[in-house]
């Protein structure tokens, strides 16, 4: 069977240095993919070629029902894989990011200490839920998630210890480690096979394989330190997101098997491993490419040229592998089956095996790429891409119980999610790819310009300003009687005033002000022409027409000129046409502009102001830098809001936040309105 522990063999080198010239750049990143991939890839041919003999030796042994059972005992460790990938990932991130032996060392015992009290509470909760597990997939005894148990205890904690290989770049160990536990499984296997132990033999040697691992796995000594448990502190989100990743990953690679082995008889079950476990090693072929990927990619800091290469790169090797492997299975002819299973296996028809592995790993394949672009995200932020995975994951759960009157309908449940997963993941990466090496970013980053401050500037009075721009909305009708000199003349020093300020602006604006990061400082700045090159307009609603693909406002500003000047009727052209007349019109008005930022050199985005700006540029775009006020919000964090920068992840955060505002603070607003407005009455 495909041994998907393997997955998690992620190297960590040192960050790349940005080269001397670009091109010598990427050709260095684009030649670290490729060595790193190949070195990963002998590696895991060599555990690959291990599993495939595996697996078809055990099938020809037990037949198509007995494999069935063994193969859904071997999915249920993979399962458990979650929690020690997690660990893994971890351990090797957190090794990695220190040069100090010691720290290392504290770092190992810590998490190893960890992983040991989390397999206990599995392995006691598989030995509680034996009844129930063996009865669900129609297991003959309950020695099959006994003996899971006990191997749970050990494979846990064995992802710390090659996590130490892994952040320590100390290969051929990590290499030597994944090599034996697939010889100690097949070796075993075949010896108990012989000796008279069928199915519940194969089991046991999966076992034994495990604990092999984990004892030569020991690393060298350290003496541990004080202060570990700060430096992991630090890491909560990143162990939260591998975990949810991994979670996510392995529902998606193994909880088919386990469905199957539910709804179908024990020999269609055995039909379906045989043909699941074969068509995975293309996945476990494309996650070698991915672990070369994600440490060169985690190493780019923001703004370093690069990232394209890495990930496109990546994509390319993945879909060779991919195309080879399934030009195989369709050329694989039918008696190649019937030889390599035995004749324990039902023979339905000619071509019957490959057509299901051909789609299997067309499916694998799309999911593959899919994981490339996911694991790239992840090297670069914590982000929300794992929880995307992960309800797609629970979609082919809900899809398989709905639609399996076939084992052909099973795996077409799986294409079609895994096609969708792959499109949402990619659409903000194919919208936001430059043609530059900047990575997958915007094409603004070319553009420079540095922000002046001129002074620090408290959130209530940036509320304040942008109420004052919203406040003629239809939304304020009834609150305007009681609330226009609250908004017009503010008194900062009034806490109760504050409030009923951000409550009104969030009775509209809660959706927008809250996506922003708790970090965001605010600050006044003083805007140059360059700042404005810079500018993008607010990228939602009506702008989206005329702002995409980059919402650059000097070209959203042309092509608004352009449909102002065909006298165009549209009624969102009309108002700007008219605003600017005003404008023209106006003496000298320092109305404020809201922006928002990562730092002083990086793109800006109007969240207020939007119309204003865009009518004083058709007037005169070189007077822009000194006809407003500029209060611009600037966090670190800020790519992960969606009005600054739209991915997979924003998007996600966006919707949980709408249903949290419709579904909680919505009516709280209103109710704190109310009062302040009785209040104000009295």
């Amino acid at each position: 069977m495909a041994d998907e522990a393997l997955e998690a063999a992620a190297a960590f080198p040192p960050n790349p240095r940005s080269g001397p010239h670009k091109h010598h750049r990427i050709r260095d990143l684009r030649a670290r993919v490729l060595g790193g991939s190949a070195i990963m890839l002998l590696s895991s041919v060599f555990v690959g070629g291990l599993n495939l003999i595996y697996n078809f030796a055990v099938a020809h042994e037990l037949g198509a029902g007995n494999f069935g059972h063994a193969s859904v005992v071997y999915t249920m460790l993979m399962l458990l894989s979650a929690v020690t990938l997690s660990f893994q990932l971890v351990c090797s991130k957190f090794v990695a990011r220190t040069d100090s032996d010691e720290e290392r060392a504290a770092i190992y015992h810590l998490l190893h200490r960890r992983a040991w009290m989390c397999s206990a509470a599995v392995g006691l909760l598989l030995f509680a839920a034996d009844p129930v597990i063996t009865r669900y997939l129609n297991l003959p005894s309950n020695i099959f998630v006994r003996t899971l148990a006990v191997t749970a205890v050990f494979y846990i904690p064995l992802g710390v210890r090659r996590g130490l290989f892994q952040g320590t770049l100390n290969f051929p160990p990590l290499a030597g480690n994944f090599a034996c536990e697939a010889l100690v499984k097949l070796v075993g296997a075949v010896v108990l096979m012989s000796a008279g132990y069928g199915v519940e033999g194969v089991v046991v040697a999966m076992g034994a394989s495990v604990i092999v691992a984990y004892f030569i796995a020991i690393p060298r000594k350290h003496p541990s330190v004080p202060g570990a448990q700060a430096t992991l502190s630090a890491g909560v989100g990143e162990g939260v997101q591998a975990l949810s990743f991994f979670v996510g990953q392995v529902i998606i690679n193994n909880l088919d098997i386990i469905l199957v082995k539910h709804f179908f008889d024990p020999a269609q079950a055995g039909v379906y491993a045989a043909v699941a476990l074969v068509g995975r090693v293309v996945y476990m072929l494309s996650w070698s490419i991915v672990s070369s990927m994600f440490p060169l990619a985690a190493g780019i800091r923001n703004g370093e040229k690069g990232g394209r290469t890495v990930v496109s790169t990546a994509l390319l090797m993945v879909i060779v592998i991919s195309a080879v492997f399934t030009f195989c299975a369709w050329l694989a002819p039918s008696d190649l089956w019937r030889m390599l299973l035995g004749k324990g296996f039902p023979i339905e028809g000619h071509r019957f095996y490959s057509s299901l592995l051909v789609l299997y790993a067309v499916t694998t394949a799309i999911y593959a790429l899919g994981v490339v672009l996911m694991t790239y995200e992840i090297s670069r932020k914590i982000g929300n891409v794992s929880w995307v995975q992960l309800g797609f994951s629970a979609a082919i759960v809900i899809g398989i119980y709905l639609f399996h009157s076939t084992l052909k309908e099973v795996i077409l449940v799986q294409l079609v999610l895994m096609t969708v997963l792959l499109l949402v993941v990619a659409i903000p990466f194919a919208r936001n790819a430059g043609p530059s090496e900047g990575g997958l970013t915007s094409p603004l980053t070319a553009l420079t310009g540095t922000l002046t401050r001129t002074r620090r500037v408290d959130e209530n009075e940036v509320i304040a300003e942008f109420l004052k721009g919203e406040f003629y909305q239809s939304e304020f009708r009834r609150y305007r009687d009681t609330f226009t000199d609250l908004v017009t003349n503010p008194d900062f020093t009034n806490q109760r005033d504050n409030s009923l300020r951000r409550a009104l602006l969030y009775r509209r604006r809660g959706r927008l002000w809250r996506e922003l990061p708790a970090d965001t400082e605010w600050w006044e700045v003083e805007m140059t022409p360059a700042d404005v090159m810079r500018t993008r307009v607010f990228p939602r609603n009506q702008w989206l027409r005329y702002g995409a693909p980059s919402f650059l406002l000097t070209e959203t500003v042309e092509r608004i000129r352009t449909r102002i000047l065909s006298n165009s009727r549209d009624p969102f052209i009309v108002k700007l046409r008219s605003l600017s007349i005003e404008m023209a019109q106006k003496q000298q008005e320092y109305d404020s502009v809201i922006l928002i930022s990562i730092n002083d050199a990086t793109p800006l985005t109007i969240i207020e102001g939007n119309h204003r700006m865009t009518a004083a540029a058709l007037v005169s775009p070189d007077t822009l830098p000194t006809r407003f006020r500029f209060l611009c919000g600037l966090s670190p964090h800020m790519s992960e809001c969606c009005w600054y920068q739209t991915d997979v992840a924003s998007l996600w955060r966006y919707a949980k936040n709408t249903v949290a505002y419709y579904a909680r603070d919505r009516r709280k607003l209103i109710d704190e309105i109310l009062q302040g407005a009785n209040k104000e009455e009295s």
